[in-house]
Formats: C-alpha cells, structure tokens, sequence
C-alpha cells in the first residue's frame, strides 16, 4: 500500500475521468495539503472504470512551457559536424543550463533545473568513433556539471575536483571525449546533493549508434522520471515520461500498423528504487543498454533501475489503441501511462 503521507500531496491536483477535481493552489506549499476527494471516491486515487487522467479537457500550457513531450519523443539533436584533417567526424552540442518554472499538471508549477530549458534535456546522438565536444553554459543559479555515462578520460567526468570540476553560475567549459561504447546512454548533472539535482531535471539522453546502422524504424524516446513537488526529498507526487504527466493519453504516440517501432527508454526516475515499462497487446524485443545487437529477452514487461536504460522493439500486428505504462499501480495512477495510436 502507498505512503498516503508523501505520495498523496496534490491537493486535489490530479483528476480523473470520473471527475476529481483539480485545485488552484500551488504544490509548493511547505505544508502537505489534504488531498480533495469527491462524491463516490474513498481516497484520492479514484479515477473510476476509465482510469486517472487530468480533468476531460484540460492539460498544461506547453507553448509556455517551451517544449511538448510530443515533440520531444522524436527529437534526436545531431549538433554540427566538421571534417578533422584525418578524416575523422567532429560534432559538436551546445547545451546551456538554466532555471525554468515548468507547468507540470493543469495550474500546477514546479522550480526546475533544467538543460536547454526543457526537461528532459536534448538527446544528443552521434556515431560510434566520432570526436565530440559539448559546450557547456551554465546559465542557472546554481553550479553544475555534465556527467556522461560511457567511456571518456578522467578529467571528462564532469565531477568535482576532476578536469574543470564544478562549473560555477555564469561560467562555461567544453567536455570532449571519443563516441564509445555504441549504444543508449544519458547525461546528467553530478554536483552534490545529486538527489536534487536529478530530481529537478538535469538529465538527457545520449544515443551512440553502431558503425553499421541499425535497421530502419520508427524511433522514439521515452524518459522516465517523477517530480517530488514538496521539495522534501521523501518521494515523488507525479511520475511522467518526456516531462509532462498523462500527455500521452491526450496525445497518443501515433505508429503505423506492421511498422517496426524503436523505443530508447531511459529511467532516471529519482526518490523510487525502481521503474519499469509495460505495454498492452503486444510483446517487444529488448536490448539492455543497446552495446549488444542482439535481444537480451521478448517480453511485455521490463524493470530499470536508476541509470538504467535500454533498447525495445516492436511492431503492432492490430489496430487500435494499446496502452504503455510503469506496472507499478502507483506511479501510472499518478501520470505515468499513455497510449500507442495504431493505425494503417
């Protein structure tokens, strides 16, 4: 059973299709808020035979925002190439730290730390053996760092007291290393108290393909995270894929029936041991990290912990509408799970 005194904080700002209500207030509040449950609801989960989403109609404002989970799916940032005098690929990023307040649920803000001013941060993707350089800004308030999961010298860690260290509010450095080993990765930001600073936003994904392409697909990124709305370090009140609760339930991930679907799912999700992925009506291969092309298992269901990530894929024999969500009852109840929209 949940811990009904970290989890249940919403103050009535979740809703379903039953009709929970959303609240006004701000989550931000220091003290917990009671949560508002209405006629015919024992608690505030509720959501009835249709399950829990926002209120029929409303969603968070993602022009304010600056970004759209929907966009955000199939957005992979090559950044620039150069040709080195030996023949070898330069590329290059530019990613700029910075403080955005993001509507995570309908009236809802939350006090982010964020890279390139969405969370999650870009998806950086390159070629096995390219040279690469990120430039990085730190435009927020706070110090910072990148961390790139993968193979780099020491003083490429982006951690402190290493290479450049902590880089400092206003200050910039560029971190460069080999693209190796091919595969799925991330990147995130590694100063003390890291809880925090992940918890916040400051992660992206980092895709190295292998020298020979993989076959074509229809590709896409799923990054699974939560946000601990009271500040307090003690658990999350929303979980979310690409940043915003439910958006996929609003806005189905449209496929192509029989068309081979390549989903690189990240967990970053902070505060919880563990995170998973489930989809309906259907099975998937899965490639744990994406360094070995060949499937580790053919299954509905896998269990990432943090940092963990992988490759899953599929085709949908049928059309329709197939749901994905964590199989944790809990964290897809409080926003993370969406749909797959197939059709011809």
């Amino acid at each position: 059973m949940s811990d009904p005194s970290r989890r249940f904080l919403l103050g009535g700002a979740l809703a379903s299709t039953a009709g929970l209500a959303l609240a006004g207030r701000s989550l931000l509040d220091a003290s917990p808020a009671k949560a508002q449950t209405p006629a015919g609801h024992s608690g505030a989960h509720g959501g009835g035979a249709d399950g829990p989403t926002f209120r029929i109609g409303q969603t968070v404002d993602h022009t304010a925002n600056g970004f759209n989970p929907t966009q955000v799916l199939r957005d992979f940032d090559y950044g620039t190439t150069t040709r080195l005098p030996d023949g070898r690929t330069l590329r290059e990023w530019e990613v700029f730290a910075s403080d955005e307040d993001i509507e995570v649920a309908p009236g809802v803000t939350f006090s982010a730390w964020t890279l390139n001013a969405r969370i999650p941060g870009p998806t950086l993707r390159c070629r096995e053996g390219e040279l690469l350089r990120v430039h990085f800004r730190n435009g927020s308030e706070h110090p910072h760092t990148l961390h790139f999961h993968g193979i780099h010298p020491a003083e490429m860690d982006g951690i402190a007291g290493l290479g450049a260290g902590i880089i400092q509010p206003g200050e910039s450095t560029t971190y460069e290393f080999d693209a190796t080993p091919f595969g799925l990765h991330l990147f995130h930001c590694h100063v003390g108290p890291l809880a925090e600073h992940i918890a916040r936003g400051m992660y992206g994904t980092f895709i190295v393909d292998p020298p020979a392409p993989r076959p074509p697909a229809d590709e896409m990124v799923m990054v699974m995270h939560g946000y601990n709305t009271t500040f307090d370090g003690e658990g999350n009140q929303l979980y979310a894929v690409n940043g915003i609760p439910f958006h996929y339930m609003h806005e189905p991930v449209r496929v192509k029936r029989n068309e081979l679907v390549r989903i690189y799912l990240v967990n970053v999700l902070e505060y919880d041991p563990i995170n998973s992925f489930h989809v309906h009506g259907n099975f998937f291969d899965y490639y744990p990290t994406g360094t070995r092309l060949q499937s580790s298992e053919f299954t509905d269901t896998i269990v990432q912990g943090q940092g963990q990530r992988g490759i899953c894929e599929m085709r949908f024999p049928h059309p329709g509408k197939y749901m994905f969500h964590a199989h944790k009852t809990e964290f897809a109840e409080l926003g993370w799970m969406g749909f797959f929209e197939v059709t011809d």
